[in-house]
């Protein structure tokens, strides 16, 4: 019965169903292997040669446990209780005199052995851990954060009652415990202190009912017996003194035959009730402790998968108090009232299982099931599913609810404004960063972000500064060092980017050299390399150009800018052929990149090969028209190849695409001037003069037009 009650159980959902649950059900694995071994330990103990392999058996798997996870250790201290309270049947009373006249040697050796290795588990596992505890975020355990020591004791002492309560009654499951899911118990006349002392002396009584001095009248096999004879009709059964003597006795008994000794003595008696109650709490109980913050603050309020390994000790006590009762009783209707009624939970189990194993079918369910115990956390994760499946109105919306319930949520609020970036909302998505920064001060991807808005609204000051202070950031107590690490060297990325399109070409390769030297081995280097390259290359250093853009093409051999800025490169030193071959090599990897062509079509038009150069630019300003660099280089390109008419109608798109950018508008009216339009020629020319008014060479231009205009008796502007 009570291996069908665990395997029914709902609260297991979440370490069979769950990914993360893998290293419960591993341990539980190991944790039971280990407990067995060392149960063949003790019944081969004193009369055979392998009980020291069953011995090494269980160190073994205990170790393999705790691999899987921590708390798998604590089978070592369940194994020693099962030695002590279950093999040998001593009451608390009895251990201090066993041990003290050494009547038991075997069993002293055993248990000082269990603790050798458990402490040097213990010992191994923090030197990996660097000899301290891992640090967790305040939303994770906000008990272990309060300020008040009241608080947290008070929680702390209720919490193991909650975890209880939902292996009694598991009707509300959560993925997710942490933030404001179980609120801190703050001062005495909390109503939920009574769950606390109805919990505790529950405990203890049951420790004390189990672990007294032995009584006159004891269970055997479901009969009652008195100083060691049946109370009612059926076969006898022995006290426990009787019984520990005829098995001593009993176990130097055997039959020799062909010279092999042969055990001939089992046990034949099942453990009492007591016995099997003392081993219940040890596997509900000695599991657990690991998870109460007792030793160490751990990274959760409750997790549900922690139950799996103690949830079999409250199997096993429910259902042995089941069978006390059911012997207790003497009428048939009761007896069966309570066979049907364990049955009845064991059947309402299963059904909350399978209902339990529908929310975890998917994210979206999983996180829809717990928005009732933590709203903020569901809403936020499910706001991040809503966001992958492009539903961009209903996981804001999810976003906005979370901060609703949480308003400090720094990773809420950065996802927030991702979104809105991503949407083109700049305006709001920099509001949230800021809010997000505010909150947590180290978030350097917030930082990221908003020194790229910045950069893109041409605020290059605000921009520097906001890249700058993210790459200040100290490396200690984040919350994810990778993810950090990375959005620093994308700060000094773009950082250098910045200075590199100011002309600060030294500035720039400064910054590029520490963003190398404080990149993580996950980053992608590819851009940064070809950066160096291109700085290098402004700076007439063409050797270290060159390196650099080979160590891109190394990091990354279908990198594109790198085979577009190598070309140049070679082009610059006078290897035409090579160049030539890697301006192609990019239009093989993507020949939808309109750059590309326009690359290889200034490569071209410096080699005088006009008519290809034009083909070219045409490609490129069809392949990217909304790209004003783009566009506004074939356009060049084809004036340079005298195809004016062309020329003029990717000028005029460039013009459309940044109408307030002189250049373009002075080029425009050049071309036009060309083609001969002279009036729209005036006009351009007078815009671009309006955003530019110093600029010579419009001047020069307006000019040259006007005296055109006067001569074939035009009205211009001046007159």
């Amino acid at each position: 019965m009570a291996g069908l009650m665990f395997a029914s159980h709902p609260i297991h959902t979440e370490a069979v169903a769950g990914i993360v649950g893998r290293a419960d059900v591993g341990a539980s694995l190991f944790f039971l292997l280990s407990l067995l071994c060392y149960i063949k330990h003790c019944s081969t103990r004193g009369y055979s040669a392998r009980t020291w392999g069953w011995f090494l058996g269980t160190g073994l798997c205990a170790g393999c446990s705790m691999l899987w996870k921590e708390q798998g250790v604590t089978v070592l201290a369940v194994s020693a209780v099962y030695d002590v309270f279950v093999f040998h049947r001593l009451k608390m009373k009895q251990i201090l005199p066993t041990i003290y006249k050494g009547k038991n040697l075997s069993l002293f050796l055993s248990i000082c052995l269990l603790t050798f290795w458990g402490t040097s588990l213990l010992g191994a596992r923090l030197y990996w851990m660097g000899n301290k505890p891992p640090s967790f975020s305040n939303s994770d355990n906000p008990a272990a954060d309060s300020d008040s020591f009241l608080a947290r004791t008070l929680t702390f002492f209720y919490l193991p009652s909650k975890n209880l309560w939902l292996l009694l009654c598991p009707d509300t499951l959560s993925f997710d415990w942490s933030m404001d899911a179980v609120p801190l118990v703050k001062t005495i006349c909390d109503w939920r202190n009574l769950h606390t002392v109805a919990f505790y002396i529950g405990l203890l009584l049951l420790a004390y009912y189990s672990l007294k001095s032995p009584t006159t009248e004891r269970e055997c096999d479901g009969k009652f017996v008195t100083n060691g004879k049946q109370n009612a009709n059926g076969h006898s059964c022995h006290s426990d003194a009787e019984y520990r003597n005829s098995e001593i006795k009993s176990s130097f008994a055997s039959k020799v035959e062909n010279g092999i000794k042969n055990n001939v003595s089992q046990r034949t008696q099942l453990p009492s009730t007591e016995n099997i109650v003392v081993l219940s709490l040890s596997l509900l109980i000695i599991p657990f402790v690991p998870a109460t913050n007792l030793f160490f603050y751990v990274g959760f309020v409750i997790a549900e998968r922690v139950l799996y390994i103690p949830s079999m000790g409250f199997c096993l006590l429910i259902t042995v108090g089941a069978r006390a009762l059911y012997v207790k009783v003497q009428k048939r209707f009761l007896k069966s009232l309570i066979f049907y009624a364990t049955a009845t939970l064991i059947v309402f189990y299963g059904l909350k299982t399978a209902i339990r194993n529908g929310d975890w079918q998917n994210e979206e369910m999983l996180y829809r099931s717990g928005i009732k115990v933590n709203p903020a956390k569901a809403w936020g994760n499910l706001g991040n599913v809503l966001k992958s499946q492009s539903k961009v109105s209903e996981a804001e919306s999810a976003y906005r609810n979370a901060l609703y319930y949480r308003s400090n949520m720094a990773d809420m609020l950065y996802n927030l404004g991702l979104l809105l970036q991503e949407n083109s909302r700049f305006a709001e998505a920099l509001h949230y960063y800021k809010l997000a920064i505010g909150s947590r001060p180290t978030l350097a991807s917030a930082y990221l972000n908003t020194g790229i808005i910045l950069m893109n609204q041409g605020k290059t000051e605000e921009a520097r500064r906001t890249f700058l202070k993210c790459s200040e950031i100290p490396d200690e107590n984040l919350k994810d060092p990778h993810a950090h690490k990375s959005s620093v060297t994308s700060c000094l990325y773009n950082l250098g980017k910045l200075y590199h399109e100011q002309g600060h070409y030294e500035d720039a390769l400064s910054v590029y050299k520490e963003a190398i030297q404080k990149m993580p081995r996950q980053f992608a280097p590819q851009s940064l390399y070809n950066m160096m390259g291109e700085a290098y290359m402004r700076l007439s250093k063409l050797p270290e150009a060159e390196h650099w853009y080979m160590e891109s093409l190394k990091s990354k051999t279908d990198h594109i800018p790198a085979h577009l800025t190598y070309g140049k490169l070679l082009a610059l030193t006078g290897r035409k052929s090579e160049a030539e071959k890697f301006f192609l090599k990019a239009i093989e990897l993507d020949p939808t990149k309109g750059n590309c062509y326009m690359h290889y079509g200034q490569f071209l038009l410096e080699e005088a090969r006009l008519i290809e150069a034009a083909e070219m630019a045409k490609k490129a300003a069809e392949l990217d028209s909304t790209e004003f660099d783009v566009v506004f280089n074939a356009a060049h390109m084809l004036r340079q190849a005298s195809l004016n008419e062309a020329a003029e109608k990717y000028y005029d798109l460039a013009a459309r695409l940044r109408p307030n950018y002189p250049a373009a508008l002075m080029n425009l009216g050049a071309i036009l001037h060309l083609n001969g339009r002279l009036q729209k020629a005036e006009a351009n020319y007078l815009r671009a003069l309006q955003l530019k008014p110093d600029d010579v060479i419009t001047q020069s231009n307006l000019r040259k037009l006007w005296n055109i205009m006067e001569k074939q008796g035009l009205k211009t502007s001046k007159t």
